[in-house]
């Protein structure tokens, strides 16, 4: 099932990406845009695509609420690179693990996206886009995760679930571009990452349905 979607989306991963064009599109109005410096860390996200019900699905997770800048929002799992780390691969799948429950094993990594920095907290994220065997069972991290998110990729796909919304954090006001599949909030870098990823898709007009 899927395998001529998942091949031609595996061969169009070794091509140029289209990078920060695409990224921008889901830029919130108020981001700063200062280069990364000594002081950066790297962090690796997993995109996860699996079978489910005859479609395609992609995990996300709510954050749990905490002091910080990503309080509440909708990520993609992952988390900052470790010493023990091999690469930025390993540390998607151990991090993904960790918040959800998945088996490394199980997960075929078939390419990456543009790295993205996130100014706010000083990371640039690399995502990392890997295919599950099967249809994974998760078990969420209570310290991390509120709750783990599936989203057919079909409804990502549609234009009539990106639209914009205002934000306020205490006396500021904006503006932002959203993914909001099923009346979910998707913004900030995860719907950046996402744009870059839909837009392979979409350019291409990938068949993935029997």
């Amino acid at each position: 099932m899927y395998t001529d979607f998942l091949k031609n989306l595996k061969e169009e991963l070794k091509k140029d990406l289209p990078g920060e064009k695409a990224q921008i599109k889901m830029a919130p109005g108020i981001r700063n845009y200062f280069k990364p410096n000594e002081k950066t860390r790297k962090a690796g996200v997993l995109i996860l695509l699996y079978p489910k019900n005859q479609d395609l699905y992609i995990s996300f997770i709510q954050r749990t609420e905490y002091n910080g800048p990503h309080s509440g929002q909708i990520s993609f799992p992952g988390g900052k690179l470790e010493k023990g780390d091999k690469n930025i691969i390993e540390t998607a799948l151990r991090e993904s693990h960790e918040e959800v429950g998945i088996n490394p094993k199980m997960v075929n990594i078939i390419g990456q996206l543009t790295p993205l920095h996130i100014p706010i907290s000083n990371f640039v994220v690399y995502p990392v886009i890997g295919i599950y065997k099967d249809t994974p069972t998760f078990k969420a991290d209570p310290n991390e995760v509120e709750k783990i998110i599936e989203i057919k990729l079909q409804d990502l796909i549609n234009p009539n679930n990106c639209t914009s919304k205002e934000f306020k954090y205490g006396d500021l006001s904006f503006v932002a571009p959203i993914y909001n599949p099923n009346k979910l909030t998707i913004w900030g870098a995860t719907a950046m990452i996402l744009s870059e990823f839909l837009e392979i898709i979409k350019k291409n007009n990938f068949k993935f349905q029997e």
